[in-house]
């Protein structure tokens, strides 16, 4: 049998709107030291992917180009099945089934029948997950587990205010700062409250119909995916000591200041490869305290369609491409 050479992907070809990506053949990558290839079977979609696709932002990331020079591979969250294995790795072997965010910020490949990235940039599939359930999780989850765990250190009883909290982040922040002991309070609109409730939010403020900085107070910590004025809005629910993680904006000086006036520490974070921490966020699934939420499930070949819906803002929980059947 004639070992396969290509695979099916989406490329990004330039910088631009959702019909830039081009579904195409690519050269199979293979696996070199610590690294292993994994056939993916799902791969979710996440705004780092349209916001990377849209301004051409690549510049300087490993893996800015496809080999054949066509432009970028996007997507991170992938879930699949070890192929093969470079020397030294010790984790997997070929046959498991693993999920991770590989390589994030620089380019995984996701949007493609194959990608390789260090074997310690995933985890074993958490048992009793689909694999296009396993893909919605790694990008997510990690981001509000680092924020939550890592930088504002949340301790039970705190009160959490989540912002879009029916959005991708936002439903698995709601789920991990319940699962840490927090009172959550979640900002969605009014359609979404039943959702965002049964994901386990103390509190939801209709965003739309209320000024959340007039019906909120005494908050620990606020994990911000919008940006604009809510961060002054923020502030001022904000206890003293209180942390500020803004996921989608530059904290400034003048930003600083306003927060340093309250005694609030802010501050940009961007989720990293994490293994330790995919290794906890498997257990809160395996726990039964988190789940994925699927809004939308796509073929491979309509990346530029899942990106659209994306864009739009009106879905909840999680887009994920199907690349095979699990």
């Amino acid at each position: 049998m004639t070992e396969q050479t290509t695979m099916r992907a989406v490329v990004a070809t330039e910088a631009g709107p959702a019909g830039v990506l081009k579904p195409t053949q690519a050269p199979k990558p293979a696996p070199d030291m610590t690294e292993i290839l994994v056939r993916v079977h799902a791969a979710a979609i996440n705004p780092a992917d349209w916001k990377t696709r849209a301004s051409g932002s690549w510049a300087g990331r490993r893996g800015a180009e496809d080999p054949a020079g066509r432009g970028v591979i996007l997507g991170w969250d992938v879930s699949g099945v070890v192929e093969a294995v470079g020397r030294g790795v010790t984790l997997f072997a070929p046959g498991d089934e693993v999920a991770g965010m590989p390589l994030f910020p620089h380019f995984a490949g996701g949007y493609s029948e194959y990608a390789v990235a260090p074997a310690r940039h995933f985890v074993r599939k958490p048992a009793g997950l689909s694999h296009v359930e396993a893909a919605a999780l790694p990008l997510v989850s990690l981001t509000a587990y680092q924020a939550f765990t890592d930088y504002a250190k949340v301790r039970p009883g705190q009160r959490v205010l989540i912002h879009a909290a029916a959005g991708g982040v936002g439903h698995v922040a709601v789920q991990i700062a319940k699962a840490l002991g927090a009172h959550v309070i979640g900002t969605a609109s009014a359609a979404k409250h039943d959702f965002v409730r049964g994901l386990g939010a103390d509190e939801v403020i209709d965003y739309r119909g209320v000024d959340f900085a007039e019906v909120v107070s005494d908050v620990d910590v606020v994990l911000d995916a919008i940006g604009g004025d809510y961060f002054d809005r923020s502030l001022r629910v904000m206890n003293p000591g209180g942390t500020l993680v803004a996921l989608c904006y530059d904290v400034d000086g003048e930003m600083l200041a306003r927060a340093a006036e309250r005694r609030v520490t802010a501050g940009f974070m961007l989720v990293e490869p994490d293994h330790a921490g995919l290794l906890a966020i498997r257990a809160l699934v395996e726990e039964g305290r988190l789940r994925p939420v699927i809004d939308t499930v796509l073929p491979l070949a309509e990346a530029a369609k899942a990106h659209e819906l994306g864009e739009a803002g009106r879905t909840s929980g999680k887009i994920v491409l199907r690349v095979i059947e699990d």
